[in-house]
């Protein structure tokens, strides 16, 4: 079987030819590490086509959904040959901010790059970022704004973070639409991404980091 079938149905955003075509590799016989990079190199092309400007937020979305329909059929037997997620994130939009298409895409595309992400939705407290970093052995804090007036709360969480030690095992990082690099830095945020698919790269780049240090 040619695993670019699958890559080609995930960029045509073709949910039950993924569907289809994932099951039948594992059929086949075909290694489930060789059908997940498949999935995952299917997803980063989607993403770079996103940054850019090939595709735009609708054809995104539809392919990300393909990329969890495959990674659905792929979960029991990733358990099964203990392959693991490439890290764990912790995501939400910042207290005071009930946007959440911007964050979506970005938790869609974590799971599509192979992470493990707890989705902690809209109007997140800094108290429940600090419990998920505490409770949930998470690498990685992302936190999106939309709201100008919603960005302090970012640093509020890191100053939390700091305060509690917790970024000595951990990452930061944020995003959204008003969020620039120059903020990122003034916050002390690990990690700044414009669009989703730069925050897959950020992410891959922050668990590096993270591996390095230990």
């Amino acid at each position: 079987m040619d695993l670019q079938t699958i890559k080609d149905a995930l960029n045509d955003g073709d949910i039950a030819k993924v569907a289809e075509l994932t099951t039948a590799a594992l059929d086949s016989g075909i290694g489930v590490k060789k059908v997940l990079d498949t999935l995952i190199g299917g997803m980063d092309e989607v993403g770079r086509k996103f940054k850019d400007n090939e595709i735009f937020i609708p054809e995104v979305m539809i392919s990300a959904k393909a990329m969890h329909t495959g990674l659905d059929i792929l979960a029991p037997h990733l358990s099964k040959s203990g392959i693991k997620p490439l890290g764990k994130v912790g995501i939400g939009t910042v207290k005071g901010d009930l946007h959440d298409i911007g964050k979506n895409l970005v938790a869609m595309m974590f799971r599509g790059a192979g992470f493990e992400v707890i989705d902690l939705g809209i109007d997140v407290p800094v108290e429940r970022f600090i419990d998920t970093a505490t409770d949930k052995d998470v690498n990685i804090i992302a936190m999106s704004s939309l709201l100008t007036t919603s960005m302090g709360a970012m640093r509020d969480v890191i100053e939390e973070l700091k305060k509690q030690g917790l970024l000595t095992r951990l990452k930061t990082m944020v995003g959204g639409a008003p969020v620039t690099k120059n903020f990122a830095e003034s916050i002390g945020a690990d990690g700044y991404a414009k669009d989703a698919s730069s925050a897959v790269d950020k992410a891959r780049e922050l668990i590096g980091l993270l591996k390095r240090e230990k």
